[in-house]
């Protein structure tokens, strides 16, 4: 039996003091209500957040000197496959979604075990952490046996970030089908009845299937679906009739999606969120990621990046890379939007907005988390805004989606308790998880016939048969 290497965090993520004050932050509350401070506080009892202002009392509590600081709500990826952790950056020039089915689904994928989940959930979730993203909704979908839905979840657990597991029968080779959709319920008995566990909740992931969205919805769990709009669009008048589409289900990419479908997404509900990076990187369908489209239909997606084996896991890119995408199609737009076109503002304030609260919807979590609001779980990043590449921030919004980087931030809390502190994360021993990564990397390498190259321009054809995502 495999063994998990579960002394990668030598100090177990402590349990949230009872007081913690954060003074003197310049504060994007992301919350009309509570508005923005140029120089404010936000004090945290126990998980949440109790109260944000000027001047707040300090009386019992640990304070965190944030002067030169940017505080805002964790960001939220909406969408990312976290088992493929150790497989960063291995197919960088990666053109279609074949050549990322040939690094990942339909070559290393068939050689997990139970420990290279672990290792690579663990690694995206921390490096998730590090960017200041403080939830993620994690698509499992390699998920070939019991032990390695179990190593899964207890890797988002150990790292201490917020996830929605969506645990998600793999696509190719062999597997333990007999626990499918079983594995499910198993899972939830095993780890969600647990109110200590709440960080982490259950989902899963499944095609356009309404036998297993049927079990999803018995168990009472979200139904997560990579959704590609021209070639899947067909199919949502049906499903719609039949009474089959609703909040529960969350659809990824939905590109070149046609009007009547996102009204019908509109109208049934779904949580939706698009995807800058990779539907441009792998051509999905036209390439253009959906956000426009969605917006002009009045549904709000999150942000999501997806995956790391072509670039990197931070949301920073994808803030970006959509502003300037968005920024080409609106100059560009033929025929001219006419007068009227419902249109979100294109500006650094909407994009974290997407970040943050649309990316919590997008989780169902919108009352929990996506701003700074009392009563809300206290998820919360802080900015160094004297970093040489920051300053001087003469505009918050600017600087955190801009300019900001990873290793601007230097502290990271998820519901009151900090996993990053000083720049620097927690009880991590990172000497332990590069060794387990690099021997997960040799195990999947060796076991798929994998010659590394790290100067590769191309990646070389593991499978040699066509892939879906």
């Amino acid at each position: 039996m495999s063994t998990l290497p579960r002394d990668i965090l030598q100090q177990p993520t402590a349990a949230a003091v009872e007081k913690t004050l954060i003074r003197g932050a310049t504060i994007i509350s992301m919350d009309p209500a509570v508005g923005n401070l140029v120089k404010g506080d936000i004090l945290v009892t126990g998980r949440a957040i109790t109260a944000v202002g000027e001047n707040l009392s300090d009386e019992d509590a640990i304070v965190i000197d944030a002067n030169d600081m940017i505080a805002i709500p964790g960001m939220v990826d909406s969408h990312r496959h976290a088992w493929e952790g150790q497989l960063r950056r291995i197919n960088s020039n990666a053109e279609t979604l074949e050549h990322y089915s040939n690094a990942t689904h339909l070559s290393f994928a068939k050689h997990y075990r139970p420990q290279d989940m672990y290792v690579g959930t663990l690694l995206s979730a921390l490096g998730a952490i590090d960017a200041g993203i403080t939830t993620v909704i994690d698509n499992s979908h390699n998920s070939r046996t019991a032990a390695h839905s179990d190593a899964s979840v207890e890797a988002l657990l150990d790292a201490g970030i917020r996830a929605l597991h969506a645990s998600g029968a793999p696509v190719s080779g062999n597997w333990d089908r007999a626990h499918w959709p079983g594995n499910l319920a198993r899972l939830q008995e095993k780890y969600f009845k647990d109110p200590a566990n709440d960080l982490v909740t259950l989902a899963t992931m499944a095609d356009l299937e309404p036998e297993l969205w049927a079990e999803a919805r018995r168990l009472g769990i979200p139904i997560v679906t990579e959704f590609f709009g021209e070639q899947m669009g067909a199919q949502l008048p049906q499903l719609h009739a039949r009474g089959l589409l609703g909040p529960d289900n969350i659809f990824n990419h939905c590109t070149c999606l046609k009007d009547e479908g996102w009204e019908i997404l509109r109208d049934a509900g779904v949580h939706i969120n698009v995807c800058p990076r990779s539907d441009a990187h792998y051509g999905i369908e036209d390439g253009m990621f959906a956000w426009d489209a969605a917006i002009r239909h009045g549904l709000r997606p999150g942000f999501s990046v997806d995956n790391e084996t072509s670039y990197s896991g931070d949301m920073f890119m994808e803030m970006r890379v959509a502003y300037y995408l968005e920024r080409v199609l609106r100059v560009n737009a033929r025929p001219p939007l006419s007068a009227g076109t419902k249109q979100d503002p294109l500006n650094s304030h909407r994009l974290l907005e997407a970040a943050t609260l649309d990316g919590a919807a997008c989780a169902g979590l919108q009352d929990k988390i996506g701003s700074l609001t009392p009563g809300k779980q206290a998820d919360i990043v802080l900015f160094r805004t004297g970093d040489i590449n920051l300053y001087p921030s003469n505009n918050a919004f600017g600087t955190v989606v801009h300019a900001a980087e990873r290793s601007n931030i230097d502290t990271v809390m998820v519901g009151g308790r900090v996993l990053k502190r000083g720049g620097e994360m927690c009880g991590l021993d990172l000497p332990k998880l590069r060794a387990a990564v690099d021997e997960s990397c040799e195990h999947l390498f060796s076991a798929a016939g994998y010659t590394p190259d790290v100067f590769a321009t191309s990646f070389p054809a593991l499978a040699n048969h066509s892939g879906k995502k």
